[in-house]
């Protein structure tokens, strides 16, 4: 799993981005998120998913959140 922190977040159309600990962008869709609801949803979140190359470049899937919850 790749690590990262949730960069932009397009609302209205159902995408963002995420920055990688390498610092490089990868898109996001709204469907690609495992357990989470895109509307909540911050700006600065850590995340971590895998990467799928496509066509049009690396596209994020099977977004999860990489925070803790306690018990």
């Amino acid at each position: 799993m790749t690590k990262g922190t949730i960069k932009k977040l397009m609302r209205g159309r159902g995408y963002g981005f995420i920055a990688t600990e390498d610092g490089k962008e990868v898109f996001f869709h709204r469907t690609a998120l495992e357990g989470l609801e895109f509307d909540s949803l911050k700006e600065e979140q850590s995340v971590e998913f895998e990467v799928k190359e496509e066509s049009r470049g690396p596209r994020a899937v099977n977004i999860r959140s990489s925070e803790k919850t306690k018990d």
